[in-house]
C-alpha cells in the first residue's frame, strides 16, 4: 500500500501521540496499521509525505546509498541573491550532531512565489523587509538540512514545502489531502527499475 500526503504545518510526521500535538492519526483517512512514513517532515514543515507498508521500498528511500532526489519550496526572509544559490548548490557548511558537515551539491535557484495552499496561521508579514523564494532539489536529507543551508547563506527559512519525491509531486492537493497510489505510479515517480 501506498500513500501520498500533504502533511499540514504544525503536524508531526507520526501515528503516536506526544502531548497535544496533531499527528497523522489526525488526518481524515484511517490508514491500515501497518503503514508508516517513510522519512519524515518537521511539525514546521509542511507538504510531500509518502507512507507505505512496503518495507523493501522504505529501506531504499531511507538508505543513504540510494539516493533520491527531493525538491522543496522555500520562502526565506530577505532578497535571495544568485550567490547564495551558487554556494546553496555547490555545498555548505552545517552542523550536523554539533559536528561540522559539508552538504552535498544540491540545485538552488530563485523561484517566483509558488501557488502554494495558505499555510495556517500564515507567515508573517513585514512591511520593510522583503521575503523571496528558491527552490531546492536535494540527494540526501539530514535532520533541518534546509533550514540550515538557508542559514548559513544568510536567509533564514520562513516556510519550508516538500513539493517533490523525484517525480510524485504534491501538484493539486491540500493540506491533510491523501492520494492512493498503485505500485506502477510509485516505481514510474520514483524512478525505480
Amino acid at each position: 500500500m501506498y500513500y501520498l500526503i500533504y502533511k499540514p504545518y504544525l503536524m508531526m510526521s507520526q501515528f503516536s501521540r506526544e502531548g497535544d500535538k496533531a499527528t497523522l492519526a489526525d488526518l481524515d483517512f484511517r490508514f491500515p496499521s501497518d503503514v508508516y512514513p517513510v522519512g519524515r517532515l518537521d511539525a514546521d514543515s509542511e507538504g510531500l509525505l509518502l507512507l507505505t507498508s512496503d518495507k523493501q521500498l522504505n529501506h531504499r528511500l531511507l538508505n543513504p546509498k540510494f539516493q533520491h532526489d527531493r525538491t522543496y519550496y522555500v520562502q526565506v526572509d530577505g532578497a535571495l541573491t544568485t550567490d547564495a544559490c551558487a554556494q546553496l548548490s555547490a555545498g555548505v557548511t552545517i552542523s550536523v550532531d554539533g559536528k561540522p558537515y559539508h552538504t552535498r551539491p544540491a540545485d538552488a535557484r530563485p523561484l517566483a512565489e509558488p501557488a502554494l495552499p495558505e499555510r495556517v496561521p500564515p507567515i508573517r508579514y513585514r512591511a520593510a523587509i522583503p521575503t523571496s523564494w528558491l527552490s531546492i532539489r536535494l540527494h540526501e536529507g539530514k535532520n533541518r538540512q534546509v533550514r540550515r543551508m538557508t542559514a548559513a547563506v544568510g536567509f533564514p527559512t520562513l516556510r519550508l514545502v516538500r513539493w517533490a519525491i523525484e517525480d510524485l509531486t504534491a501538484e493539486g492537493m491540500q493540506p491533510g489531502d491523501v492520494r492512493q497510489l498503485d505500485w506502477p505510479t510509485v516505481r514510474q515517480g520514483l524512478r525505480l527499475r
